[in-house]
């Protein structure tokens, strides 16, 4: 299997890429900063430079010839404003799903948030309010394509701490917490798996092995 993951140099995506790549998948990672290319390839990967704020749908197109999957796992990042909220977690989004349906990638793993639904929330910070209406957005798109066989994942509140192996994976898991490297094997559980497409998951940590998950 050949993998295209935005956001490839994220934690999500550099962990997902060892996952892959160690069972022998190919994985292109795309990234924006040329420096990036060299963590893509020590991750097993092919690092492609494309800036997604600002490339065209044919140069997405072009990355994503011959893929069998994409993932969507970009992000404005901590630091950033709400107008990067809005052109990376959405436009990006778009802009990776108009590229897949144009080079006739049809499967599309999108990595999204829990509690979008909490935009309005008069006691959230404006910026991270714009995050979850990005989000939200960028779901409701991939949601609303016909071409594509969409699988979208919501993970609760992240951590760097050494994976479980272990998770609650359901249409509504009630929040938690669940860490980076779960998420990646979780990815690669839903990848493996086409008849996940047209569902939504969250995900936090819990007592399901990640090979069970599904089935729990």
């Amino acid at each position: 299997m050949k993998v295209v993951i935005a956001g490839g140099h994220g934690k999500i995506a550099l962990r997902l890429t060892k996952l892959l790549t160690s069972r022998d998948d190919a994985v292109v990672g795309i990234v924006r900063n040329p420096d990036h290319v060299g963590d893509v390839k020590d991750a097993g990967g092919e690092g492609v430079v494309l800036d997604l704020e600002s490339a065209a749908v044919d140069d997405v197109k072009t990355a994503l010839e011959g893929a069998d999957a994409v993932v969507f796992a970009a992000g404005a990042g901590p630091g950033s404003g709400a107008a990067r909220k809005d052109t990376v977690d959405r436009a990006a989004s778009v802009l990776l799903a108009d590229g897949a349906e144009q080079a006739g990638v049809r499967r599309f793993v999108q990595v999204s948030a829990m509690g979008l639904d909490r935009a309005d929330d008069p006691d959230i910070d404006e910026v991270f309010a714009a995050y979850l209406r990005a989000k939200a957005a960028a779901d409701e798109d991939v949601m609303g394509r016909d071409g594509l066989d969409w699988t979208i994942l919501r993970p609760g509140l992240l951590t760097d701490d050494p994976g479980t192996g272990t998770v609650n994976l359901a249409e509504d898991v009630g929040g938690g917490v669940v860490t980076r490297d779960d998420v990646a094997a979780v990815l690669v559980l839903l990848l493996d798996r086409p008849e996940t497409a047209g569902h939504v998951y969250e995900l936090v940590g819990g007592d399901t092995p990640v090979d069970e998950a599904l089935g729990a």
